[in-house]
């Protein structure tokens, strides 16, 4: 499924690539004003700081919201307490677009990330011209050098690297990359299958000094209670969200 997920993320950019040329979205990228400091805004504090997702739809669970205005939604966002806003702009399986990105770049002042299958450089220019100030690097998905060159690219463009990982192997990858940023995922995108404790039992081994996300399976407070005891600093959130009151939840979660 991953590979499926990242050969047709890249496929439709290479459209995309058709329409705009890569010196013409280089151009735009490097035009625009400097992103925010992610780092910043997710550093360790006296509680967890969460990563609130724009997602309507999802291959293990269908469609779980209509966003018609993704800007209302992020706007909501950073009122409850969001540290991130994550945009999904993967458009077969997650229904979004970067068109979602422009508009909630526009309507928030908080960092923003381009979530996406992410496999070449023009994706990640694509990302800073629309107004991107962190991108997601799944390791799973990437050959160790290509994840060196994208990593290097994003912050040559002062954006923030999201490096996911899946497991012990993939940890040691991202540490060795030299992430700052590290995502945990529960769930194995090659399987769909969930394992929440995943995070605890690799947590120990991104080194400190290095923020700590958990991603998936965060429906509940006591989800991101788990995340935290475990030593999460920061949690990825969407289907809850988007399901439920957005502002209620954030102030539940953030208050761990």
């Amino acid at each position: 499924m991953l590979e499926q997920l990242l050969a047709g993320a890249l496929e439709d950019a290479n459209t995309r690539r058709r329409e705009r040329p890569y010196a013409d979205v280089e151009t735009e990228a490097l035009r625009r004003p400097a992103p925010l400091d992610a780092l910043a805004a997710l550093a360790p504090a006296d509680h967890v700081k969460v990563i609130a997702e724009v997602k309507r739809a999802s291959p293990s669970r269908g469609d779980l919201a209509e966003i018609a205005e993704p800007q209302a939604l992020a706007a909501q966002y950073e009122a409850g307490g969001a540290s991130v806003v994550s945009v999904l702009t993967e458009g077969r399986k997650f229904k979004g677009s970067l068109a979602d990105l422009e508009a909630v770049r526009k309507a928030v002042s908080i960092p923003v990330l381009r979530k996406d299958f992410i496999g070449d450089e023009y994706q990640v220019l694509e990302a800073r011209a629309s107004g991107a100030d962190l991108v997601l690097l799944i390791v799973a998905a990437l050959p160790q050098d290509r994840l060196v060159r994208l990593h290097a690219l994003i912050r040559e463009l002062g954006m923030t690297p999201l490096v996911e990982t899946h497991s012990e192997e993939e940890v040691a990858r991202a540490v060795d990359l030299g992430a700052q940023l590290v995502g945990v995922n529960a769930r194995d995108l090659s399987t769909f299958e969930l394992d929440r404790d995943l995070f605890g039992r690799v947590a120990d081994q991104i080194p400190a000094g290095v923020i700590r996300v958990a991603e998936s399976a965060v429906l509940s407070l006591s989800d991101v209670q788990h995340y935290r005891a475990a030593g999460a600093d920061a949690v990825l959130v969407g289907e809850a969200l988007v399901t439920g009151d957005p502002i209620a939840t954030l102030a539940s979660y953030t208050s761990v």
